[in-house]
């Protein structure tokens, strides 16, 4: 692999998921402080919250589908070993996703205004301009990614995810405080705030290049290997990418319509006024930001996942790539569902701390957003199955279905006075809980075995039964013994009793799910110095892939 090492894919996904924990700090020292009442606080977070998802949305429709596609044919080419075929297909894709971003970037700078005012939010015009460079950016660095994914290599993702974090915090931060200490207003200083987004993904780029060019060099191959034509590539590239586009296109659009939505039904049918509805909004932003921590570390996993099954069907190893399928749906029920849970049971402390004085409404939201955040979880590993298996259009189905749900859902709860800004979570968890449904129907059609329940979430859910109760015991013990009677609990004990509860979590859901045996020395086996891990906490060997 001149000089880039190849790692299967739990390795590759477990040097992900560390650095995801590395990311996320950075990213919670960047997003957390804009929360500040000093610097944006629930108002001006508002504003961030709708450019953001409008960029979302953007970069959804220009690289969503592209990089999975991209990793595919090039994880498919490199099992047949043709090197000049996978030279040429990422010149290629570099070509045409650079290309898709540079035209959504034009949109997002000619259009800011009119997108702003679709949102229900004027003041954040300022903050979609300022985003707008980094769509053409990220679609080149997409292009890179996905190279460096299907050649079986995560680390550049990897590093390159911590360069982006840290660009987006010193410059991006730094810009949102020197705007609001000079009272130039929240507009401006939320544009501020989102500029270090463009400005960390330009630095991840230039990161990301330099290591292809170092590791990946482009050579000269003779003529006993023919790649095929840039047509037939761009043809392939667009059929497998245009439907995990669409896919994604119609969640993020579903949600971006449903942001409208919930700022609208807010005050044309609850009955808010424009600043209380926005406070309401941003305050369901700021739940948000935590609600979707539990994702950050099911993306290394999908990454992973999709290059290991299209490899094992491209060689005909059926049984394998669905041993693959249900041994990553198990992992990511290991993951997502004690994170799920843990911000359900600990919903109070965790939202307080973090957001000392916001609105009240934000520990219910991040209460509720706690479950929606494990279906999310399980739809997003459903959906990459799908895809590395070549059944791509099945998730736009279930998507379709589920964000119908969210938007009737949430038209109804949102409108209602006494329900509010509350029933749009309760719409995630309604929506995500029926694409999961959809999507295990169609695993159990498209595998040749199918994914067994009880073995992806039976052992998880006692283990996280008996973490969530110890959690909650813990904190309510510490509460009172660290609370004046009739006094509102400081910040302080408040935080050192949640420190403690999560900290009780972790060892008790540790112990547990090796008890349990929820994870086994096989799984121990593919992850960097698992088996001695494994063997110091005495694991089990279940002897096969699929254990009866």
């Amino acid at each position: 692999m001149s000089g880039a090492k190849k790692q299967n894919y739990l390795h590759g996904a477990a040097i992900m998921v560390g650095t995801t924990v590395i990311v996320k700090i950075v990213a919670f020292l960047y997003k957390i402080p804009l929360g500040d009442m000093r610097i944006l606080g629930d108002e001006g977070f508002a504003h961030f919250t709708v450019a953001y998802n409008i960029y979302g949305f953007i970069l959804t429709l220009a690289t969503a589908g592209f990089p999975v596609a991209l990793s595919r044919m090039i994880s498919v080419a490199d099992a047949e070993d043709r090197p000049a075929q996978v030279q040429r297909i990422f010149h290629v894709a570099l070509g045409v996703l650079t290309a898709i971003g540079g035209f959504f970037t034009l949109l997002m700078l000619s259009f800011h205004r009119p997108l702003s005012a679709m949102m229900g939010d004027r003041e954040a015009a300022l903050s979609i301009a300022a985003l707008a460079p980094a769509v053409v950016i990220v679609c080149a660095t997409s292009a890179y990614r996905g190279y460096c994914q299907g050649r079986g290599n995560m680390i550049p993702t990897a590093f390159g995810q911590v360069v982006e974090e840290v660009g987006k915090l010193v410059i991006g931060l730094s810009l949102a405080w020197i705007i609001a200490r000079r009272g130039l207003g929240l507009a401006r200083a939320s544009a501020g705030a989102i500029f270090g987004v463009t400005a960390g993904a330009l630095a991840a780029l230039a990161y990301m290049a330099v290591y292809k060019r170092r590791y990946y060099p482009d050579r000269a191959f003779g003529a006993d290997e023919v790649p095929d034509s840039r047509r037939t590539i761009v043809r392939e590239f667009l059929r497998i990418g245009i439907p995990i586009a669409v896919g994604a296109s119609v969640l993020s659009l579903i949600n971006l319509l449903d942001n409208a939505l919930c700022l609208n039904r807010l005050q044309s049918a609850a009955g808010f006024p424009p600043q209380a509805a926005h406070t309401l909004y941003g305050v369901y932003g700021k739940a948000q930001t935590l609600y979707n921590l539990p994702s950050y570390f099911i993306t290394p996993l999908t990454l992973s996942v999709v290059p290991a099954i299209a490899t094992a069907l491209t060689r005909r190893e059926q049984d394998a790539a669905s041993e693959v399928a249900e041994s990553s749906l198990r992992i990511a029920s290991l993951i997502a569902m004690p994170m799920g849970v843990g911000l359900f049971v600990l919903a109070g402390p965790v939202f307080r701390v973090i957001y000392w004085g916001s609105n009240p409404a934000g520990p219910t939201l991040l209460r509720l957003l706690g479950i929606a955040a494990f279906f999310v979880c399980m739809s997003m590993m459903c959906n990459a199955i799908l895809q590395a298996g070549g059944k791509e259009r099945l998730p736009i189905v279930s998507i379709i279905v589920g964000g119908a749900v969210k938007i009737g859902v949430n038209w109804v709860l949102v409108g209602n006075p006494h329900i509010n800004i509350t029933g749009a979570p309760i719409g995630s968890i309604c929506c995500f809980g029926a694409i999961c449904a959809l999507d295990y129907v169609f695993l159990c059609r498209t595998l040749k075995n199918r994914p067994r329940l009880i073995r992806v979430l039976g052992l998880p859910l006692l283990s996280c039964a008996v973490m969530g109760a110890s959690a909650w015991a813990v904190y309510g013990l510490l509460a009172r013994a660290l609370s004046r009677p009739d006094v509102p609990m400081d910040r302080l004990p408040m935080a050192a009793a949640m420190l403690a509860a999560i900290a009780a979590a972790v060892i008790v859901y540790a112990v547990m799910i090796v008890l349990t045996g929820a994870v086994t020395m096989e799984d121990m086996a593919l992850i960097p110095h698992g088996e001695k891990l494994g063997k110091l906490l005495h694991l089990k060997k279940t002897g096969n892939g699929r254990p009866e």
